[in-house]
């Protein structure tokens, strides 16, 4: 299985972008889904998850009320919509797997995810 994340591109502070992430084999249904990101000289940080069964979903607190997570089971594809983007939400863009039966309360956690997508570049001029 792999993962392929689309969307990224320039936009100006204050204008919106969607994300979306699919994988190339077997469906999502059991897993939780994650974006993180990472900015250049920055560590990888988590930005939303969402547990495929039951919608259940999770935000980083500099994207509360912006971002929103979800994902569609016909196309088992997940999706980030980012709405109010600032200069400071430029980063590469992942969208990763959390592995079957971590822990509650892990899903910001990298080392918990399994699967990684190759990343788009999202950039947001001030």
């Amino acid at each position: 299985v792999q993962l392929q994340a689309f969307g990224g591109a320039l936009v100006q502070a204050g204008g919106y972008l969607s994300l979306s992430c699919a994988p190339s084999g077997r469906p999502f249904s059991r897993f939780v889904m994650g974006w993180f990101r990472q900015a250049p000289g920055k560590e990888r940080e988590f930005v939303a998850a969402i547990r495929w069964s039951g919608g259940s979903t999770y935000y980083a607190d500099s994207v509360k009320g912006r971002f929103t997570i979800s994902r569609d089971d016909a196309k088992n594809t997940v999706y980030l919509q980012m709405n109010s983007l600032k200069p400071e939400d430029t980063a590469v863009y992942y969208c990763a797997r959390q592995w079957p039966g971590a822990p509650l309360g892990t899903v910001s956690t990298t080392s918990y995810y399994d699967l990684w997508g190759q990343g788009t570049q999202v950039t947001v001029s001030s």
